[in-house]
């Protein structure tokens, strides 16, 4: 796998207080990786790291190929960081402050006024080129500060909670703008404690609890890891469930079968099991070879909120 952010032990102190413990991050190239964590997890921390304005107490850290703390110039050229505060400059119209970030990145007055051009008309801003920053909505502050991040044309987009505070529909134009530039061939690696965000987009995730990393990779795999899956047996009446629950209760790779309430005049038992497709398989063929009437046999699909809740429970914050 071809990485283009990498850690390997990261460690952030101030004082006494440890806010990245032995982080070991993986982001592979094209990927859109969602690093999730509740507020105070060490995000936010991980981030100046990576972008050169932090230095790490130890371990080490790889963006773009280049060292974070020995090749620090290089690392600025291959990347783009978008802050959780959009900064001062609301005395500036929307072209100038474009105009203002790509002149600090040496890019000549006779390129500048192109490039302003496509940036608003990526992010969707050339109808308020004229606008005075500080008129613009949240939503469009976001979005222009991201078109900041691209004016010297990065690998790498970091981005800390690009969707926080704001409203549904800005919500959905900042991730499908992040999809777009994904199909530029940027990689983007973006914060957030927004789980609906991050399933929406990402291709990666990675979980943060207290400065640990919980756990990292696609997310298929993030989906599928649970200390169980659950399967619902829907029966006749309460009678019929009883059998299904004595019957089933002495299965390998069953841990628990429990009665439901009732649902529209039909019983629910639901199937705690930690085996495979094949179990889940036996399991169904048990019942039918047992005569027993089967109303409907599914296994429930937890959510990514469900798994993020299962893999953080009990992490000490």
């Amino acid at each position: 796998m071809n990485l283009i952010i990498e850690t390997r032990d990261l460690v952030k102190r101030y004082g006494k207080f440890t806010a990245v413990n032995s982080l070991s991050l993986e982001v592979p190239t094209g990927s859109i990786y969602g690093f999730v964590g509740p507020n105070g997890a060490g995000k936010t921390t991980t981030m100046r790291m990576l972008t050169t304005l932090t230095r790490p107490t130890s371990g080490q850290a790889w963006v773009a190929g280049h060292s974070v703390t020995e090749e620090p110039r290089a690392v600025r050229r291959s990347i783009g960081y978008m802050p959780d505060e959009f900064g001062v400059y609301d005395d500036m119209r929307v072209w100038e402050y474009l105009d203002f970030f790509a002149a600090c990145y040496d890019i000549p007055e006779n390129e500048r006024k192109r490039l302003i051009e496509d940036l608003l008309e990526l992010v969707d801003l050339t109808h308020r080129r004229e606008d005075m920053v500080d008129k613009l909505s949240r939503g469009m502050k976001q979005r222009l500060s991201l078109a900041r991040t691209l004016a010297h044309d990065p690998m790498v987009l970091i981005l800390d909670e690009p969707a926080s505070g704001l409203d549904p529909r800005a919500r959905v134009e900042i991730r499908e703008l992040l999809v777009e530039l994904a199909r530029m061939g940027k990689t983007i690696f973006f914060s957030s404690h927004i789980l609906a965000d991050v399933a929406e987009i990402c291709t990666h995730i990675g979980i943060v609890e207290a400065g640990e990393m919980v756990v990292q990779g696609s997310m298929e795999e993030i989906v599928q890891l649970a200390s169980h899956r659950e399967i619902m047996v829907t029966v006749r009446d309460n009678e019929v469930a009883e059998q299904v629950q004595s019957l089933i209760a002495g299965t390998p790779d069953v841990i628990e079968v429990v009665i439901l309430e009732q649902r529209g005049g039909r019983s629910r038992v639901r199937i705690d099991f930690s085996g495979d497709d094949d179990g889940v398989a036996a399991i169904n063929q048990k019942l039918h070879a047992a005569g027993i009437q089967v109303l409907g046999f599914n296994e429930e699909i937890k959510d990514l909120e469900r798994r993020f809740m299962e893999l953080t429970k009990g992490i000490v914050t």
